[in-house]
């Protein structure tokens, strides 16, 4: 089974919570990374996208950086994941 695309996250952001809602009302599985607090995890998020803003997602390979709902939507559905 393919690894999960990550999605990078920051506590309190209502852009990454309302992604994370839509995810879940869509069923489209990911995993999350909270880079908040986890320098490891805020290395990875710059190092794949250049920049520190959230969410970013990392869709096996393909990022996706500093978006809302609106952007996630045609991104999924060039996917095929919605």
């Amino acid at each position: 089974m393919p690894e999960l695309p990550i999605l990078y996250i920051k506590p309190g952001c209502p852009w990454c919570e309302d992604v994370v809602t839509f995810l879940k009302k869509k069923k489209v599985a990911v995993k999350t990374m909270v880079v908040s607090g986890n320098p490891d995890a805020m290395r990875e998020m710059v190092a794949l996208s250049n920049q520190t803003k959230a969410p970013t997602m990392d869709w096996h390979g393909e990022v996706l950086a500093d978006f809302g709902v609106e952007e996630l939507v045609p991104f999924l559905e060039e996917k095929g994941a919605i």
